[in-house]
């Protein structure tokens, strides 16, 4: 039975969208850790590789890196076209390079895959040491155990203190957890689109689209990463990017989009589409072609677990560690992540002066696509003057 959600003349899509040994390299290149890592959880993840691009050149003194954390479904490729080893051009390309928000003729900008996705990173997908995949066998993960992973990175390339930390949405989550839980290691902060810990209702949107995954037949317990191309669990990953989806954009957007409008050559009321039922499936049906149901899940848990407070007294608590230079930046459509998160995280960091706001129709993913006032954040971060050295 062909699982994909792609129209019939299209190839049936991989088991797994992520990248896999034997597949072209790209711009990739990894570090693999010493040893097991602790995870927050209880236990060690052994054979961690981390995937990672940089641009640019590090400093002698290593004092020019900064690190750039992406959202759940992006990936090391900031910034780069499509190609040989990277199925979608860069996700903030438009920011980095000569001359830009993160000019790389100054700064040696460094972005990880995050541990546990799909794009070269050790994740569900991954080869298991001893044979196999990981499959269902792979770990619960916590921010924490993803920045741990990080900071090894950032040892292995030589780097004590990041010159600045950005990161949007699970990114921000990431950045966060460097400027409290590694203060002496994070120069400066720009938080985009995400919230000191997650709302139940964020936690319930999470826990649905988790769900969708789980209930396909094709996910077969987590225990699909050999199954022939079309047998992955491509019917629940599409239905839960079709969720998320619908929560990264705003209403009004959507309703000046497509509005009832019906999908051309096809009417619902004889089988067809409304046109933003076909944008939702033209999105599901990419996702499937580049990313692992496993990660998925995998990094949606670790979305629904954060919370920077947890275990050092609270929130409020974890946040005034941040003393360093802060950026806090809110969509002003975003309904996944809504402002009133942000201005409590600009409100809670003694470096933080005051909310910043994108002005943006397109919901949560402005963060994304509204690229001038990104750039204009970051060129602000990275010419405030920088915190002295603890």
């Amino acid at each position: 039975m062909n699982t994909s959600t792609e129209p019939a003349t299209l190839p049936l899509p991989p088991v797994t969208g992520g990248w896999r040994e034997g597949d072209p390299v790209g711009r990739r290149s990894w570090v693999t850790l010493d040893g097991p890592l602790p995870l927050e959880a209880g236990g060690a993840l052994p054979g961690v590789r981390i995937a990672y691009e940089t641009w640019g050149r590090l400093a002698p003194d290593g004092s020019n890196a900064v690190l750039v954390l992406h959202a759940l479904t992006g990936d090391s490729h900031v910034a780069g076209p499509a190609g040989p080893g990277h199925p979608t051009g860069g996700w903030w390309d438009a920011l980095l390079g000569p001359g830009r928000a993160l000019d790389t003729t100054r700064w040696f900008v460094v972005a990880p895959n995050v541990l546990g996705g799909c794009q070269g990173s050790t994740g569900p997908s991954s080869a298991r040491p001893g044979g196999g995949r990981w499959g269902p066998a792979f770990p619960y993960l916590t921010q924490r155990d993803q920045v741990a992973a990080e900071a090894a990175l950032a040892d292995a390339l030589g780097i004590a203190r990041w010159a600045a930390v950005i990161g949007g949405s699970m990114g921000g989550m990431r950045a966060l957890e460097w400027a409290v839980g590694r203060p002496e290691r994070t120069g400066s902060l720009l938080v985009l689109a995400c919230p000191a810990a997650s709302s139940a209702e964020q936690i319930a949107w999470g826990a649905v689209q988790i769900a969708a995954i789980r209930s396909d037949p094709a996910w077969q317990g987590g225990r699909y990463h050999d199954a022939p191309a079309g047998g992955g669990p491509h019917r629940g990953l599409g239905i839960a990017r079709r969720i998320a989806h619908v929560t990264y954009r705003s209403e009004p957007e959507l309703g000046a989009r497509f509005g009832r409008e019906p999908q051309p050559g096809g009417h619902p009321w004889q089988g067809g589409r409304y046109q933003v039922e076909s944008y939702l499936d033209h999105h599901a049906e990419k996702l499937v072609r580049r990313f692992d149901a496993g990660s998925y899940v995998t990094l949606t848990e670790a979305m629904n677990g954060h919370d920077v407070g947890r275990g050092r007294g609270g929130a409020a608590a974890a946040l005034g560690r941040v003393r360093m230079p802060a950026l806090v930046a809110a969509v002003d459509s975003d309904r996944l992540y809504p402002p009133a998160q942000q201005a409590e995280l600009a409100a809670a960091m003694p470096g933080a002066d005051r909310l910043r706001t994108i002005e943006s129709p397109y919901g949560h993913d402005g963060f994304l696509i509204e690229t001038a006032q990104v750039g204009g954040l970051i060129e602000e971060l990275l010419t405030a003057p920088a915190a002295p050295r603890p």
